[in-house]
């Protein structure tokens, strides 16, 4: 018996500061799919007329959750107020643990902005154990050939192990809670089928061409499938290639506030991240090339 679907929601246009992204997470329907709080989806086209250092995202803060993007498309430059200066390319995912406070920035390279390339990229926000929310920030980034990756039966799925522990293939990143993160790429006429560990909470997210539910149907490019917690395997099949990263993990289970770029687990929290940010005791970020 395979999971059944409790959800499909298509990615909706928000409006951030000007910037046109999709957001599959939140919703009206589910506000979070326990560790996960967000998912945006977007596309961005960078420009020759202006120095990269001027496009994207600019220096802003985080603590007491998990931000990762994974760039589907193009590259971005990560900076943070801990001195980490790296470019993830298309494939690449960018972790980064706030923990008790960073100041990060995310642009497209310079070299993506002077051929007027497009920066495609999904960002996923995971929330943090109560004990874990203010340990010193972490960031992490794994190059696309070390990144552990498995076939499926018929060869036809190459699956990307991100994070977490997927039969004897462990991901190179270290988490904060239990995870399973898999970022597939299907070929047309492909089949698999996948286990997700008990008591997971579990969704997909399907970043191109579209597939198959055993149970349920079609899913369409841009949408979150969020499954039930019964049973523990999910049979995916596509007619045409397909990309789509599946998303499980255990849930933690505690109160969350949260207030922009801040999640922790109390209202009193929040306002002690809103004064340390202003004392800059979450570091400075002077950006350079």
């Amino acid at each position: 018996m395979f999971k059944n679907v409790k959800y499909v929601i298509p990615a909706y246009d928000i409006d951030m500061g000007g910037v046109i992204v999709k957001q599959a997470l939140p919703t009206q329907q589910v506000d979070q799919v326990d560790p996960f709080l967000l998912l945006h989806h977007g596309r961005f086209k960078a420009r020759e007329d202006a120095p990269a250092l001027h496009q994207g995202l600019g220096p802003h803060p985080h603590r007491g959750f998990t931000p990762v993007t994974f760039v589907i498309d193009g590259e971005v430059h990560h900076r943070d107020s801990r001195e980490n200066n790296q470019i993830a390319c298309q494939g690449e995912v960018q972790w980064m643990h706030a923990g008790a406070g960073i100041i990060h920035s995310e642009r497209p390279s310079e070299a993506l902005a002077e051929r007027n390339g497009t920066q495609e990229v999904v960002q996923l926000w995971i929330n943090s154990p109560a004990n874990k929310k203010m340990v010193p920030p972490d960031y992490q980034y794994i190059p696309d050939e070390e990144i552990p990756v498995f076939l499926s039966t018929d060869c036809k799925f190459k699956n990307k192990v991100i994070a977490g522990q997927y039969n004897q293939h462990q991901g190179k990143i270290k988490t904060q809670s239990d995870l399973l993160i898999l970022w597939s790429y299907a070929e047309a006429n492909a089949s698999q089928v996948l286990t997700i560990p008990e008591k997971f909470n579990s969704m997909l997210y399907v970043l191109r061409g579209e597939l198959r539910v055993t149970g349920f149907g079609k899913v369409l490019a841009e949408s979150l499938v969020i499954f039930d917690e019964l049973s523990t395997e999910i049979e995916i099949s596509t007619d045409s290639s397909t990309q789509y990263l599946l998303l499980a993990g255990s849930p933690i289970d505690e109160s969350i506030v949260h207030q922009g770029p801040f999640v922790m687990n109390t209202t009193s929290e929040i306002l002690e991240a809103m004064r340390d940010y202003q004392m800059g005791k979450m570091g400075v970020l002077i950006e350079e090339k």
